[in-house]
C-alpha cells in the first residue's frame, strides 16, 4: 500500500525547472545526493502528490512511446488519493516532469510533443473521462458513440461522423464506463453489464458490456448543450415557426396536458425543457425520470429518479412507484421524462385528477401512433381493462400531442401538432392544429416546407377563454 507522506530524509530534491509554489512535492527519477541527517524537532513534510520513486533496473534504449510499460512506471509514482484533489493543469505539469525524468535517465527517444501527449492522457484518465474529454468539451457534438477502442463516432448537426479518438483497449473503455456510473451511484460490471445513467451536467449515458455486447464494451452519450435551448432558440434554429412557438407557449400557460412524441434523438427532451419555461414560478413541479435529464429552471422543482435492482434483485424503484409517490406530494404539475411501460396508466390518472399542465414524452412515429402506444402501455399493467375504457381515459387526459422528427437533412423539426378531440365509437378522433408539408430541397440538401392548419375551433376553447388567451390563439392560428 502506498503511503500518503514520507519523512524528510525520504523526500526527493526538487529539480531545476520544477513547478513553483505547488503544494504537493514532485518526485523525480534523476539521481539525487544523499539526504542530510534529520535535525531534532524537524516537522514532517506535507502530503506528497507522488509516491516514492521505485528502484529500476539498468536503463534501456528501446523506444516506449505510449507503451504500457512507460505508462505503468509513470503511474507508479503518482499517489491517486492525493492526485484527485489537485487541479488538472497542475497534475499534468507534474506528470510531464516525471516523464521527462524517466526519458533522461533511460535515454529514451521521446519528443516533447510525445511527452505532452502522454501527460495529457494520464491526467485525463485520473481526473476525468480519458479520451472522452475533448469530445465532451466540444459544443458542436450532440452524441458520442463508442463502439470499440478505435471505433468512435459523434453526431454533429444531425450527421454521424467517425473521429480519430482512440482508447488503449477494451479494459480502458470499461474503466471509463465504471467511473461514469459510480458518480451517480450506479454500477456496471460482468454481473450487471447494462446501465442507464447520466453525467453531472445531465447528459444521458447508456453503457453495455460483454457478454451482452459481443465485440467490445459500448458507451452511448446524449450530450446536453451548455446553453439550454428555449422556444426562441428553437425558432431560430428552424425547429418551429414563430406562430407555432406562440401556440405551444399558450398551451403551456393554459395548463393543457401535452404529450411530446418522436423517434430516438429527435429532440423530445429538448422540447419538453423548452415548454417548461412557461410554467409559473409559483407552481410545484415533480419530475420523474429513469435518468435525470430535465433542467427545469423554476424554484419549486422536485426531481425523482428510478433505481435499478441490486445484485440480489431487491430495492428496485420504478417510474410507476415514483408516480404513486408523487401523487402524495401535492404537485401542481407532474412531468414524466419518458413513458415506457405500465406507468402510462398512472400518468393518465394523474392528468385526470386535477394535475393539469402535465407533460411527458413517448417514442412514436406520428401523433396517431403515439395514442396507440399509450394504449398498449396501459394494457401492460391493466390487462383486464376494456379498450374503450382505456381510450376514454386517453381522451379525457390528453389535450395536445406534438410530433418531433430528425429529418434526413439532420434538422430536428416539429412536423405535427394534433389536438385530441374525442371518441367516436371505438376510434379516438384527432385534429391537426399544424402539419408540416415538404416543399423542396435546396442545393445544400436542406429541406424546406410550410405548415398547414384546419383552423378548427379547439376542444379546449373554454380553457383558453378562462385564461384570457383565446384571441392570442386565434391570431397564432391565422399566421400558420
Amino acid at each position: 500500500m502506498k503511503k500518503f507522506g514520507r519523512r524528510a530524509d525520504e523526500m526527493p530534491v526538487r529539480m531545476p525547472g520544477a513547478v513553483p509554489d505547488v503544494p504537493a512535492a514532485m518526485a523525480t527519477v534523476r539521481p539525487v545526493p544523499p539526504p542530510l541527517p534529520e535535525e531534532p524537532g524537524t516537522a514532517s513534510p506535507a502530503l506528497s502528490l507522488f509516491a516514492p520513486t521505485p528502484k529500476h533496473e539498468e536503463p534501456t534504449t528501446h523506444h516506449p512511446v505510449m507503451s504500457a510499460s512507460l505508462r505503468e512506471r509513470v503511474i507508479e509514482q503518482i499517489e491517486p488519493s492525493v492526485a484527485t484533489t489537485v487541479p488538472r493543469d497542475v497534475l499534468r505539469r507534474q506528470i510531464e516532469e516525471i516523464i521527462h525524468g524517466i526519458a533522461n535517465q533511460e535515454r529514451l527517444e521521446l519528443s516533447g510533443r510525445e511527452q505532452l501527449f502522454l501527460a495529457e492522457e494520464i491526467a485525463d484518465d485520473m481526473t476525468g473521462y480519458g479520451p472522452l474529454r475533448p469530445l465532451l468539451l466540444d459544443e458542436s457534438i450532440n452524441d458520442i458513440m463508442i463502439n470499440g477502442p478505435s471505433n468512435v463516432y459523434v453526431e454533429r448537426s444531425g450527421k454521424l461522423e467517425r473521429v480519430a479518438v482512440r482508447f488503449r483497449d477494451n479494459d480502458h473503455i470499461v474503466s471509463v464506463a465504471q467511473k461514469i456510473a459510480s458518480q451517480v451511484g450506479r454500477r456496471v460490471d460482468e454481473s450487471s453489464p447494462m446501465v442507464d445513467c447520466r453525467l453531472p451536467d445531465g447528459s444521458r449515458v447508456n453503457i453495455i458490456l460483454p457478454p451482452l455486447a459481443i465485440h467490445s464494451p459500448c458507451i452511448s452519450i446524449r450530450k446536453f448543450p451548455s446553453r439550454r435551448l428555449n422556444i426562441a432558440g428553437m425558432i431560430e434554429n428552424g425547429t418551429m415557426t414563430p406562430a407555432l412557438g406562440q401556440l405551444l407557449e399558450i398551451a403551456s400557460r393554459c395548463r393543457l396536458n401535452v404529450l411530446v412524441s418522436g423517434g430516438t434523438g429527435s429532440g423530445k427532451t429538448t422540447l419538453l425543457n423548452a415548454l417548461s419555461q412557461f410554467i409559473d414560478n409559483s407552481e410545484r413541479i415533480v419530475t420523474i425520470e429513469d435518468a435525470a435529464e430535465l433542467q427545469l429552471q423554476q424554484p419549486h422543482v422536485i426531481s425523482l429518479e428510478t433505481r435499478p435492482p441490486s445484485l440480489e434483485g431487491t430495492g428496485q424503484v420504478t417510474q410507476r412507484d415514483l408516480l404513486w409517490n408523487a401523487l402524495r406530494m401535492r404537485p401542481d404539475r407532474i412531468v414524466v421524462g419518458e413513458v415506457r411501460g405500465a406507468e402510462a396508466f398512472d400518468m393518465l390518472q394523474a392528468m385526470n385528477t386535477g394535475h393539469d399542465g402535465s407533460v411527458s414524452t413517448v417514442h412514436a412515429n406520428s401523433t396517431r401512433d403515439a395514442l396507440t402506444r399509450v394504449e398498449n402501455m396501459v394494457q401492460m399493467g391493466q390487462v383486464n381493462l376494456p379498450s374503450r375504457a382505456i381510450r376514454a381515459q386517453i381522451v379525457a387526459a390528453l389535450d395536445i400531442i406534438v410530433q418531433v422528427e430528425r429529418m434526413r437533412d439532420g434538422q430536428r423539426r416539429i412536423v405535427q401538432v394534433s389536438e385530441v378531440i374525442g371518441l367516436e365509437g371505438e376510434v379516438i378522433t384527432t385534429n391537426d392544429i399544424a402539419l408540416f408539408e415538404y416543399k423542396e430541397e435546396d442545393v445544400h440538401g436542406r429541406i424546406s416546407g410550410t405548415y398547414r392548419s384546419t383552423n378548427a375551433v379547439p376542444k379546449f376553447k373554454s380553457r383558453l377563454v378562462y385564461y384570457g388567451l383565446d384571441r392570442a390563439w386565434a391570431d397564432a392560428m391565422r399566421q400558420i
